[in-house]
């Protein structure tokens, strides 16, 4: 699997990971939880595969960045998490650092 590819795959399980949380109920709720557990253990397999062609630092902006975009998005979906102005425009500033790195950096194969 292509790197860029591993690294999509290990956001995905990431944010399906982290949405779960919330449904765990702090990990009381069995279903929810295995979720959780499963969203993370592939996330982390996805990416150290990601890691054999793409730089820590950049692999780990990129997963970190569209990570919280991605969160916010379902946090206001899901579960009526409205953000206001500043997380917003935190969240633009994020994702601009992300597209900036991807694009434009040399520390990237």
């Amino acid at each position: 699997m292509p790197a860029w590819l591993s690294l999509a795959v290990a956001i995905v399980c990431e944010v399906v990971g982290t949405s779960a949380l919330q449904a765990s109920a702090g990990f009381t709720r069995p279903w929810p939880s295995l979720l959780v557990t499963a969203g993370y253990g592939l996330a982390f397999y996805f990416l150290s595969q990601a890691l054999n062609t793409i730089p820590l630092g950049t692999a780990y902006a990129i997963w970190s960045g569209v990570g919280v975009a991605l969160i916010s998005v379902i946090g206001w979906i899901a579960f009526g998490q409205k953000p206001d102005a500043a997380a917003i425009a935190g969240i633009l500033l994020i994702t601009t650092g992300v597209l900036v790195i991807h694009l434009f950096s040399g520390a990237h194969v």
